[in-house]
């Protein structure tokens, strides 16, 4: 490693163990190379000079820092964006979920939060959204703000409609949408049943008694240690027989104790049962 980039790195170390001290925000347990190309956006976008005047700054400034926070986070998402996860969990996952009468689903990591709105219109059309309650939790405000309103711009209609088809959808997308302006809301229907707040998987309580956990696509963003710690706190969060479901990148380490694999192309898991 040249010279500069080991400047980078220490700087952005001490750059994350100042925000955990100053903020409670933990990123130390996150990939190094991810934070750091992400720091680095930031730095260019702030027009500061250099990481210790962003480190001052955010310490002396708060509004500084929480510009800084929705950077640094990766709120990335749309509605039934993986179709063959969504088409496993309403065939496999969801005639499980007919046997208990009353669920718990979290979505932790929810970005924007159309996942969220796709997995309440499949319990919907599968007779189950009247006895679900939904959480739905990111690190990022911007993100849980936007994801509560529910409303998104009108040119993804067109994907939102292919990928709704593609994951098995059983009506129309439209029955689910309010257009306006050049946006499309969610109807009041889903938002109700959805609780959204800001949350850290980094240092932050587990939610208890959970049927499904969702935490798609974000673990590959966090160090090694990070991601076992979370994996341990969505084990003890669920409940027996509960599942989580990873993004296509991610699995399980072989051989753990807490989960078995359910569907395995889909990277859904199943607490186990003892």
């Amino acid at each position: 490693m040249g010279r500069v980039d080991q400047a980078e790195v220490i700087e952005t170390r001490l750059l994350l163990q100042a925000i955990y001290e100053g903020y409670g925000y933990d990123f130390r347990g996150y990939a190094p190379e991810s934070m750091s190309r992400r720091v680095k956006a930031a730095l260019a976008k702030s027009g500061m000079a250099h990481c210790g005047e962003l480190q001052h700054r955010l310490l002396s400034e708060p509004e500084v820092f929480f510009r800084l926070l929705d950077d640094l986070v990766v709120p990335v998402s749309g509605l039934f964006r993986d179709p063959q996860f969504f088409s496993s969990f309403r065939s496999v996952v969801v005639p499980v979920l007919k046997t208990y009468p009353a669920l718990k689903l979290w979505h932790a990591g929810c970005a924007s939060g159309e996942e969220v709105y796709a997995t309440a219109i499949v319990l919907s059309e599968e007779g189950l959204l009247g006895r679900t309650q939904l959480y739905a939790t990111d690190l990022a405000s911007k993100a849980i703000e936007q994801a509560r309103e529910g409303v998104y711009s009108a040119a993804h209609v067109a994907e939102f409609e292919q990928n709704y088809r593609a994951a098995g959808g059983t009506a129309r997308l439209e029955d689910y949408l309010v257009p306006a302006y050049g946006t499309v809301a969610f109807k009041e229907e889903l938002r109700s049943k959805v609780v959204f707040f800001q949350h850290s998987l980094a240092t932050d309580f587990s939610l208890g008694e959970m049927h499904v956990v969702f935490c798609r696509n974000v673990l590959i963003y966090f160090g090694a240690e990070l991601r076992t710690r979370v994996l341990q706190m969505f084990a003890d969060g669920l409940c027996r027989g509960g599942f989580l479901c990873l993004g296509h990148s991610e699995r399980i380490p072989p051989g753990s104790s807490d989960f078995e694999e359910f569907v395995t192309d889909a990277r859904i898991y199943r607490r186990v049962l003892r």
